[in-house]
């Protein structure tokens, strides 16, 4: 039997978000060519004109109002990296974890962060993704284990086909499963000052809310592992 570290008993999305940040989580999903977790559609975001065409304007132009405030990537001979209060925009709770990597944990933290550089979104953002797969699945892509899945959660967020993220297929894809939970993470009014495990779990809505803080210093040090400094440097360098 596999044991695995989850954190959620997840349904719908949290209606605590506010009706204009799912907008903003919609409009993500259709600029990205990806279906909006079903939960939108539970909080009235997917209202119809009269002639059947969704509404997308409001939604269009909140997303626009997300935008990175330091680069995704250093420009050609520059020396950018994030700074830590690109990582950390919000107090680090104490009690944090350690971690001795893995290849497959890195090339997972990576392939979070780099869906977080195409989104043109902040370091902040991929910290927080990345503590919430090391919470959700240990930053392993977890697929169909039978009688092991905490139902039919699956993927480097455990996130859940039935719940309208995806199909089974597209949630085992670390792309789709990562830009899919930067989505949920957008819609989320303040996310970019709240701390870790509260914006995290108002994507996620786990029944352990406060066990994704643990888990931000590594995932700050892994974004900087793939910068070149911090812990991680000498095993991030051999990540692709």
């Amino acid at each position: 039997m596999v044991t695995l570290n989850r954190a959620t008993r997840r349904v719908l999305k949290p209606t605590r978000v506010r009706l204009h940040a799912a907008v903003a989580g919609i409009a993500f999903a259709l600029i990205g060519g990806l279906s909006a977790p079903a939960a939108a559609a539970s909080i009235g975001t997917n209202h119809t004109t009269d002639t059947g065409t969704t509404t997308v304007a409001a939604a269009t132009t909140a997303a626009k109002t997300v935008k990175a405030d330091t680069p995704a990537k250093p420009g050609s001979g520059a020396a950018w990296k994030p700074a830590d209060h690109d990582l950390h925009t919000a107090a680090v709770a104490g009690g944090q974890e350690s971690l001795n990597p893995t290849k497959e944990q890195l090339a997972n933290a990576k392939a979070i962060m780099d869906a977080g550089q195409k989104m043109h979104l902040p370091a902040r953002a991929w910290v927080i993704a990345i503590a919430t797969s090391m919470q959700e699945s240990q930053l392993k892509n977890i697929g169909d284990l039978g009688g092991a899945n905490d139902h039919d959660s699956l993927g480097l967020f455990q996130q859940r086909p039935s719940s309208g993220w995806g199909s089974p297929q597209q949630l085992q894809d670390p792309q789709y499963a990562a830009t899919a939970f930067y989505k949920g993470l957008v819609g989320v009014n303040g996310w970019f000052y709240m701390p870790l495990t509260d914006a995290a779990q108002a994507v996620q809505v786990s029944a352990y809310p406060d066990h994704y803080a643990k888990w931000e210093k590594v995932a700050g040090d892994m974004v900087n592992g793939f910068y070149g400094s911090g812990p991680y440097a000498d095993s991030a360098k051999n990540i692709k």
